[in-house]
C-alpha cells in the first residue's frame, strides 16, 4: 500500500473571519493511497486549536507502517484530521475494489440531499447585514459570533434575512454571564440553535443553566470518548470528521450519541467538496447540516458536490465514494 500526502490551496470567494482571526484561502492535505491498481483519496484540514498544523499532520500519517487494515488505522493514529484523511481514503478504496458505494459497505440506505447551513463570515452589523440580505434566500444561515459586540450584529442578520432560520456560532467566545445575558434575545430572535457559547475547558458552568435555545457541543466534543463530560451541559454535539478522525469513527459517534439523546449536527472545517464528501453520508437526517465548505470558495475539486435548492447532495463515485 503506498500513501501519498500532498499539500493543497484553495482560494475563498471572500475573506473569513471567525473570533479567531480571518483567512483568504483553504490549506488542505489531500491523501491518496493506492493498492492493487485502485486508487483512494482523502482529504482533512489541520486545525491550528487543536495544535495541528500542515507538518505535523503530514509527518502522523509518514509514519504510518507499509500496510494496515482501516480498523487497524483506528489504533494506529489519534482522532484528528491525520486519521481522517487516512481513514476517508480507504473507504474510497474500499469501495473502488469491491465495485460498490460507501454507504453500501458501511450499511447504510442510498443518500439524498440534505439542507445545509450557508455561514455568514464575521464583519460590522452593516456589512453582516448586506451578507444576509445577499443570501436570504437560503433556508438556514449561520452567523459566526464571539464578540463583544454580537447584539448589534444578530439583530443586523435578522434584519437583512427576516424569513431565514438562523443558528450561532460562538466558537467559545462568550462567559457564561454573557451567554445568559443573550439567551433572551436569542428566543427573541428566532435563533434554532447555538454552537459551542463557552470555551471547552469552562463549560461546566452550562450545568443547571437555562438552556432556551439548543446548545450544541463542538470543540467539547470529538469522539465518543467525549461524550461522558457533555452531560447536563448539551443538547446537541457536532460532528466533524477532522475531529472523529474520518468516518468509522464518526459513524459510531453519530450512533451513540442519538442513543444517549443528543441531537446532532454535522460540520465541517473550510475545505473543499473531497472533504464534505463522506460527511454527507453522515447528514443523512440530523438535526442540523453544516457543510457549506464548497460555497466559500473561489475553486473546487473537479466533479465537485453539487448545491442546489434541495440542499448538498451525496457525491459522484468520480469525487469519492
Amino acid at each position: 500500500m503506498k500513501i501519498t500526502v500532498t499539500a493543497d490551496v484553495f482560494k475563498l470567494a471572500q475573506v473569513f473571519t471567525i473570533s479567531r482571526g480571518s483567512r483568504t484561502e483553504a490549506k488542505v492535505l489531500t491523501v491518496k493511497v493506492e493498492k492493487s491498481g485502485f486508487v483512494g483519496w482523502g482529504e482533512c484540514v489541520p486545525y491550528a486549536r487543536y495544535n495541528e498544523t500542515l507538518e505535523s499532520v503530514t509527518a502522523e500519517i509518514a509514519g504510518l507502517p507499509a500496510a494496515f487494515t482501516r480498523a487497524e488505522l483506528q489504533d494506529l493514529l489519534p482522532a484528528g484530521a491525520a486519521r481522517n484523511a487516512v481513514d476517508c481514503a480507504l473507504w474510497d478504496l474500499e469501495a473502488k475494489q469491491a465495485g460498490k458505494r460507501v454507504w453500501e459497505l458501511a450499511g447504510l440506505p442510498a443518500p439524498g440531499p440534505e439542507i445545509t447551513a450557508y455561514t455568514l463570515s464575521l464583519a460590522s452589523p452593516e456589512e453582516m447585514q448586506k451578507q444576509a440580505a445577499e443570501n436570504a434566500h437560503r433556508p438556514l444561515l449561520k452567523i459566526k459570533l464571539g464578540t463583544p459586540d454580537d447584539m448589534p450584529r444578530l439583530e443586523a442578520v435578522r434584519a437583512g434575512a427576516p424569513e431565514a432560520k438562523i443558528i450561532i456560532d460562538a466558537n467559545e467566545g462568550w462567559s457564561a454571564e454573557v451567554y445568559a445575558e443573550l439567551a433572551p434575545h436569542l428566543v427573541r430572535l428566532g435563533v434554532e440553535l447555538v454552537e459551542q457559547p463557552l470555551p471547552a475547558g469552562e463549560d461546566d458552568a452550562l450545568i443547571g443553566m437555562e438552556r432556551p435555545v439548543p446548545v450544541c457541543a463542538d470543540e467539547s466534543c470529538h469522539d465518543r470518548a467525549s461524550l461522558p463530560k457533555l452531560k447536563g451541559k448539551y443538547d446537541v454535539v457536532n460532528i466533524k470528521l477532522d475531529k472523529t478522525g474520518g468516518l468509522t469513527e464518526a459513524l459510531k459517534l453519530r450512533q451513540e450519541a442519538l442513543a444517549l439523546g443528543y441531537d446532532v449536527m454535522v460540520g465541517c472545517m473550510v475545505g473543499s467538496s473531497l472533504a464534505m464528501a463522506p460527511a454527507t453520508l453522515l447528514a443523512q437526517g440530523v438535526l442540523v447540516t453544516d457543510l457549506d465548505g464548497p460555497l466559500l470558495l473561489a475553486e473546487d475539486r473537479d466533479e465537485p458536490l453539487k448545491f442546489d435548492a434541495a440542499g448538498v447532495h451525496p457525491p459522484k463515485a468520480a469525487l469519492w465514494g
